[in-house]
C-alpha cells in the first residue's frame, strides 16, 4: 500500500482554492493500487486532501496532535465538518499531547513524513508562522529524503 501524507496552509485564497484541489485531485486519481492517506484533518489543506482521498478511494488514517485539538474548531461549521472526516477514518493516530501547542502540530507533521511515502505541501514557499507550520514539515520531509510534491498557485499569497 503507497501512503500518501498532506501538510499545508489552513487558510487557502479564493484565488488558490480551485488550483489547489485541482493539484491535489491529479495526484490521487493518478494513484494506481491501495493508497493510505494521511491527514491530521486540520481545516483548509489537509481537510480538502482527505475529501480528496476518501472521493478516490483511499483508506484516511487520521493523525490527532492533543487531547484538545477539537476545541481549535471555532469557524461555523468547522468542527461538524472535522468529525465527519474523523469518522471515515479507517485508522486514527492520537499523539500523547493533552493540549494543542505548536509542539504537538510539529510533531503530528513529523509523524505524517515519517510515515509516508510521499508528502504534498500544499504551501506558497515561505516560511511557517510558527513551530510545526507547513515550511517547518517541509524542511523535516526533505532532510528524511522523502518525495516532497508542493501545490500552490504562482503568485498567490497567503493572507
Amino acid at each position: 500500500m503507497k501512503r500518501i501524507g498532506v501538510t499545508g496552509h489552513r487558510g487557502i485564497p479564493p484565488e488558490a482554492l480551485t488550483h489547489v484541489s485541482a493539484g491535489l485531485r491529479a495526484v490521487l486519481h493518478g494513484h494506481r493500487g491501495s493508497l493510505e492517506a494521511l491527514s491530521s484533518l486540520a481545516v483548509g489543506a489537509d481537510q480538502i486532501f482527505a475529501d480528496i482521498a476518501l472521493d478516490c478511494g483511499a483508506e484516511l488514517t487520521a493523525v490527532i496532535p492533543s487531547g484538545d485539538y477539537e476545541q481549535g474548531f471555532t469557524g461555523p461549521g468547522e468542527l461538524a465538518r472535522y468529525r465527519r472526516l474523523r469518522s471515515l477514518a479507517t485508522r486514527e493516530v492520537r499523539l500523547a499531547f493533552p493540549v494543542s501547542t505548536d509542539e504537538a502540530y510539529f510533531a503530528a507533521g513529523a509523524y505524517i513524513a515519517d510515515h509516508c511515502d510521499r508528502l504534498l505541501a500544499v504551501w506558497d514557499g515561505l516560511p511557517a508562522r510558527g513551530h510545526g507550520g507547513t515550511g517547518d514539515i517541509v524542511r523535516y520531509a526533505r532532510d528524511l529524503g522523502k518525495p516532497v510534491t508542493i501545490i500552490w498557485r504562482e503568485g498567490v499569497e497567503r493572507d
